[in-house]
């Protein structure tokens, strides 16, 4: 059966895409918008490089990462009703309050939510994220947590989403730009570094991406929304309008539980 079968299960929106697309930021505005719940699925590896780097663990060793995997206590919690709490602009430009699942990361009792946005850890995410015994235990984790849900329907966003996490997910979405605007917002970002020395970083972190999976082909079923020349609100709008589409078209077929006459 899959993960959206049955009549009570949530609507999974899966967005994909390479190193500074905004994939994140704008994934969590939709599902604030829509009032759905929101995964990002990278978090979960951002943490364990944290966690096998404090251990003093070489994320180059693939056998060392797979061993430090025993001992990964990853969770996440709710965040309370006042950081859950989004000021969302409609379309019509009026503000209204929504909320967004923005869970808090932890590893063991220690909460890693600011940690693992560190850019030391964002230049050896790649290496932990590209061993395959790595991404098969999370992405176990991936989908329960996206079948456990209590919301009308998640956005989840992240690497492989849209093709090995959840490849049935009734909306994918490949969300790009090119790789000049994609520098320019991640520089934006951050602070302290140069322009130059993030493209630097997000051109190897491309490279690394690409030798576990093609994300900036979208693959068949998905649709991509390019957003070199959209604002953030635009991109936004853009996410939002494929998702509302799915969803006419998913009322308007027919019922799979009906009969012949």
């Amino acid at each position: 059966m899959s993960q959206h079968d049955g009549d009570d299960a949530p609507l999974v929106v899966a967005v994909d895409g390479p190193a500074g697309s905004g994939k994140s930021s704008v994934s969590k505005a939709a599902a604030a918008r829509l009032g759905f719940a929101f995964l990002d699925t990278g978090a979960a590896y951002r943490a364990l490089t944290w966690f096998a780097t404090r251990r003093g663990v070489d994320v180059t060793d693939s056998r060392a990462v797979i061993e430090t995997i025993d001992d990964f206590d990853y969770h996440v919690e709710p965040a309370s009703r006042q950081e859950a709490a989004v000021d969302v602009s409609a379309r019509d430009g009026s503000a209204r309050e929504s909320t967004v699942d923005a869970p808090r990361v932890f590893v063991g009792d220690t909460d890693v939510t600011d940690a693992i946005r560190d850019p030391e850890v964002s230049a050896r995410v790649s290496a932990v994220a590209r061993v395959p015994e790595v991404r098969l235990r999370l992405n176990e984790l991936f989908r329960a947590l996206l079948a456990g849900t209590d919301r009308e329907g998640i956005v989840a966003e992240g690497r492989d989403i849209t093709t090995v996490v959840a490849p049935d997910a009734p909306v994918r979405i490949l969300l790009t730009a090119s790789p000049e605007v994609r520098a320019a917002r991640r520089a934006g970002e951050l602070d302290g570094q140069s322009a130059s020395d993030v493209a630097r970083q997000l051109h190897a972190r491309d490279r690394a991406d690409l030798q576990v999976v093609d994300f900036m082909t979208a693959a068949e079923g998905v649709t991509t929304v390019d957003s070199t020349d959209l604002n953030f609100d635009q991109t936004v709008d853009a996410v939002i309008d494929v998702i509302e589409a799915a969803r006419a078209a998913m009322a308007a077929a027919p019922s799979r539980g009906g009969t012949d006459d």
